[in-house]
């Protein structure tokens, strides 16, 4: 099994920043690609950032040139930086491990219990 841990969330005002951190730990080997889904209030999940072992990202329209993954593999962690942030960024953040090599929506076997960050306008 994997666990994943997230931590970082909180409230910050629009136009702050936060920086997300997932630690993965256990059977790390059959993750493939990382990504952080986040729900917003009465929404949907929604795949805002994603990236491969290799260092493939993909983002969400909605996050792109704000939002940026990036990987420690030494730490098993991936990092979720969050600049610009918007009142309608306001959710759950949750890190999930994939076990196929895509920055898509398959294969998202592994959750963590979610961060709550919130956006005050």
């Amino acid at each position: 099994q994997v666990q994943l841990v997230e931590s970082g969330g909180g409230l910050v005002q629009a136009g702050g920043s936060l920086r997300l951190s997932c630690a993965a730990s256990g059977s790390i080997f059959l993750i493939k690609a990382m990504g952080w889904y986040r729900r917003a209030p009465g929404k949907g999940n929604e795949l805002a950032a994603s990236i491969t072992n290799d260092g493939v990202t993909g983002y969400a329209d909605s996050v792109k040139g704000r939002f940026t993954i990036s990987r420690d593999n030494g730490k098993n962690t991936v990092y979720l930086q969050m600049n610009s942030l918007k009142p309608e960024d306001t959710g759950v953040y949750y890190c999930a491990g994939s076990t196929i090599a895509t920055t898509g929506l398959d294969g998202y076997d592994y959750w963590g219990h979610g961060t709550q960050v919130t956006v005050s306008s």
